[in-house]
């Protein structure tokens, strides 16, 4: 069964990023109030990118890999940049290294 991440841009500006087995519905759920506490909160919401899978035990991998992004970078991926996500991913991991325990 297909499997979609998705990312709304939330009324405060926020993003709110999740996954489910039916985009559109989910969506419609977001906007009338019915989805996420999260989002119920800051309506209108807006789709501002998703991706599809074959299975959705990837879109939810997906969508937890996501969760734990920057603002930066998850702007980054809505923008379609990839030279700068790249960046973006390869200074965490520089950030990472770098520690001292």
């Amino acid at each position: 069964m297909k499997g979609y991440v998705y990312i709304l841009k939330c009324a405060d500006g926020s993003y709110y990023t999740g996954s489910t087995k039916n985009l559109w519905k989910r969506l419609m759920e977001h906007q009338s109030g019915e989805g996420a506490n999260y989002t119920r909160k800051r309506l209108p919401v807006e789709l501002v990118y998703y991706e599809e899978f074959n299975r959705i035990d990837e879109a939810f991998y997906r969508e937890h890999q996501i969760k734990k992004w920057s603002r930066k970078k998850k702007e980054a991926l809505i923008e379609r940049n990839f030279e700068v996500l790249k960046k973006l991913s390869k200074s965490k991991r520089k950030n990472k290294e770098n520690r001292s325990f």
